[in-house]
């Protein structure tokens, strides 16, 4: 029997939605105030799941705590506070959309959990603005 568990976490970063090759009036045609020179923020709230089998000796799917401790090491101390645009390695060439943002994500916290388990990000940039990124 499968099952999914899940954590919770939440980071505040800024950003800057535009297209280097584009112009300012481009960039604010297609991404609008989100493409604010001086930036802009957020307050994500991120919710990672992990679905698999049931360990019958310990009772886990996964142990919660290890879940935490890679979200905290992987997420949290890269992005929270950061300009993601200039402090984060992956977006100095990527646009940080919600979708690549949880995408990104998604890719350092497949390097640490077991294959064996399939994931599950769920990205809100705002309370009625969410992605959901399954590695597909």
């Amino acid at each position: 029997m499968r099952i999914k568990a899940c954590r919770k976490a939440h980071f505040n970063a800024a950003h800057r939605l535009y297209r280097k090759d584009w112009s300012d009036e481009k960039n604010f045609q297609v991404f609008g105030k989100c493409s604010n020179p001086r930036y802009h923020g957020h307050n994500y709230e991120l919710i990672v799941g992990v679905t698999g089998e049931v360990d019958p000796e310990t009772g886990f799917l996964i142990d919660l705590k290890i879940l935490k401790e890679y979200i905290k090491e992987e997420i949290e101390d890269s992005f929270d506070h950061k300009n993601l645009n200039e402090e984060v390695t992956e977006f100095k060439e990527l646009n940080p959309t919600v979708e690549n943002i949880a995408i990104v994500i998604w890719n350092r916290l497949r390097k640490r959990i077991n294959p064996s388990y399939d994931i599950e990000v769920t990205l809100y940039e705002t309370a009625r603005n969410f992605v959901i990124y399954t590695g597909e």
